[in-house]
């Protein structure tokens, strides 16, 4: 098979890692693709909303099949582009219809599909500039913390949690008069806080049968201690230690069961990957909120622990057969840690030759934000590369990233020295 893979980040490197292990892989393309993917791939420089180049490609590629690794293009409807295109309808893509999306692309229509399908979640209600005095009446009527989400997609930037209820409406008032965060914050979803630990549920899913694959747990914040502003995730673990048995049957009835059902019975069709943000508030799980694709940095340890064939699984997705393939898991943990670059989440520069990664044993280097230029691989983004390992437990395999880690340096890198500090 020809496999086209539509995204520049860590989650796509893994996910071109996996698929190129398979022997039913041709070739593989990754639009845009970075420095890794490069080496195991054909990188096309294509943006992944360009849904008319995608196209070209797919048609002059022999493309068989489309993985999404982004939620853009999902909520943009690049599913629903093929299935409307008389030379692409037949042309497998893994990744949700353009409704279905709506699950990410939606703060409140997520919000609104748990409460109809009784799924466990905090509190909310949504407001517009034009509530917003309801907004702040709402806010009264809650104890702090105040949760105030963005309702479309922000770039992982757009939820606020505020311990001061003068800051939550002034903060309020910026995200829906002052547009903070552009359209994404033209409607804005405020939450009960709930207390807890938080962890990630991924799920399979070919819009008939389910999987659900090896649990995570990232790490948002730039800082040592969970501190400082939130990224797109400074490292992750997978299994973990705290979803034993008993919680996670709580998960899988109470939420996995009639997540995958309440989309068939709204009609949202789907065929791809459900990703579960959830916390576990004393024995119990709520969820926080849905993405449509894997996330990242899960992908980072999530992917290295399926040992079935990936393309395999791929294709039983696009057929509905999802039910007859058994899914292996490795026994070991995965760990990987992010190195970023100086200043990041906020201003940073890109362009700095990356030195050292060549020499790693023991672990995998996913690269994210890299490029290639002048035969050097450079960093090209804020979040530039992860450091999966194995280990018995995450403690092992954590030490092994962080030695591997040593080797590596470009100007300003940097990197979180605590990832599992909290297990």
């Amino acid at each position: 098979m020809d496999i086209l893979i539509l995204g520049s980040g860590g989650r796509e490197h893994t996910i071109a890692w996996k698929l190129a292990q398979s022997p039913k892989l041709s070739h593989l393309y990754i639009a845009p693709g970075n420095a890794g993917t490069s080496t195991i791939g054909t990188n096309l420089p294509i943006g992944v909303n360009d849904f008319e180049k995608i196209k070209e490609a797919v048609i002059a590629n022999n493309i068989d099949m489309v993985v999404v690794g982004p939620e853009d293009p999902l909520v943009n409807g690049i599913h629903d582009f093929f299935l409307g295109d008389p030379e692409l309808k037949d042309i497998p893509v893994i990744g949700p219809q353009k409704a279905a999306a709506t699950l990410e692309g939606s703060k409140g229509f997520a919000k609104e599909f748990l409460i109809k399908h009784n799924i466990p979640t905090a509190a909310y209600d949504s407001f517009t500039a034009e509530t917003l005095e309801a907004g702040y009446t709402f806010l009264d009527s809650l104890k702090p913390p105040y949760v105030l989400k963005a309702d479309g997609l922000a770039a992982g930037k757009g939820v606020v949690i505020l311990n001061d209820l003068q800051e939550a409406k002034e903060e309020l008032k910026s995200m829906l008069v002052d547009a903070k965060f552009g359209a994404a914050s033209t409607t804005v979803v405020i939450e009960e806080f709930l207390s807890g630990i938080e962890l990630s549920v991924f799920v399979l899913t070919d819009g008939k049968g389910y999987k659900v694959l090896p649990t995570a747990k990232d790490y948002k914040r730039i800082g040592e201690g969970d501190t400082g502003l939130n990224t797109g995730g400074m490292g992750a673990i997978s299994p973990v230690p705290f979803a034993d048995k008993e919680l996670m049957d709580k998960i899988h009835e109470r939420v996995v069961k009639p997540t995958v059902e309440g989309l068939k019975i709204d009609g949202l069709p789907y065929k791809g990957f459900i990703f579960i943000g959830l916390i576990k508030v004393g024995d119990d799980p709520f969820v926080i909120e849905y993405n449509v694709r894997m996330g990242d940095p899960e992908t980072e340890v999530v992917i290295p622990r399926i040992k079935t064939d990936l393309v395999t699984i791929f294709q039983a997705v696009a057929n509905q057969t999802l039910d007859s393939i058994d899914l292996e898991i490795d026994d070991r943990t995965a760990s990987t840690v992010m190195l970023v670059s100086g200043g990041y989440p906020e201003a940073y520069e890109k362009g700095k030759e990356i030195m050292g990664f060549e020499n790693i044993k023991d672990s995998i280097v996913f690269h994210a934000g890299t490029d290639l230029k002048d035969g050097k691989v450079v960093t090209n983004g804020g979040r530039v590369m992860a450091i999966t390992s194995y280990g018995n437990d995450f403690k092992e395999a954590l030490q092994t990233s962080y030695q591997n880690i040593a080797k590596i340096c470009f100007e300003k890198m940097d990197f979180r020295k605590d990832i599992g500090f909290d297990l």
